[in-house]
């Protein structure tokens, strides 16, 4: 079956932000997804029934998180927006120990939460966008909406699931 990749649903303004700085800055060929912040990479398809249980009702008990756009991060061959908010990084680790026995390495590691608008470039290319974007950027607010669940297939994601925050769109 194919894996599982749980993202941040995030409000339209910060979405747009990112997805049009994806869109401009990521290779085309490379680039067949919106902008997303992962919260899991690879969880087990088998377990699609349980994993979409298990996210509506974490999205059932917390309203919006409020995040802040604080900088940017060199990927070394790309660059990503920071976002800050404990409450994504708490929401992330209550799931990880709920999720604990399917996760592999990379998703049992802590989360540093980003949206990765530039990937797979040439280092000196990154590092140039980085100071470009880095010169005219002014922290913005961000708010987290609810928890998008998708299915891997080779390339682009299908939806598998949309469960939005209590008092979220």
């Amino acid at each position: 079956m194919d894996p599982l990749i749980v993202t941040l649903a995030l409000d339209e303004a910060a979405f747009a932000v990112f997805d049009a700085a994806r869109r401009a800055h990521f290779p085309p060929e490379r680039n067949l997804i919106p902008a997303h912040l992962t919260l899991f990479h690879k969880l087990p398809g088998a377990e699609e029934e349980a994993i979409a249980a298990g996210l509506a009702e974490a999205a059932a008990a917390r309203g919006p998180l409020p995040m802040t756009c604080a900088g940017l991060r060199f990927l070394g061959r790309g660059v990503a927006y920071r976002l800050e908010g404990e409450g994504v990084v708490a929401l992330r680790r209550a799931l990880a120990r709920r999720f604990a026995p399917s996760l592999g390495p990379q998703d049992a590691q802590a989360i540093a939460p980003h949206v990765t608008i530039q990937n797979k470039v040439d280092p000196r290319a990154a590092k140039a966008l980085l100071a470009r974007l880095q010169a005219g950027f002014a922290p913005f607010p961000v708010t987290g909406e609810g928890l998008l669940l998708w299915r891997y297939r080779g390339g682009p994601w299908e939806p598998a699931g949309r469960f939005p925050f209590a008092g979220g769109a």
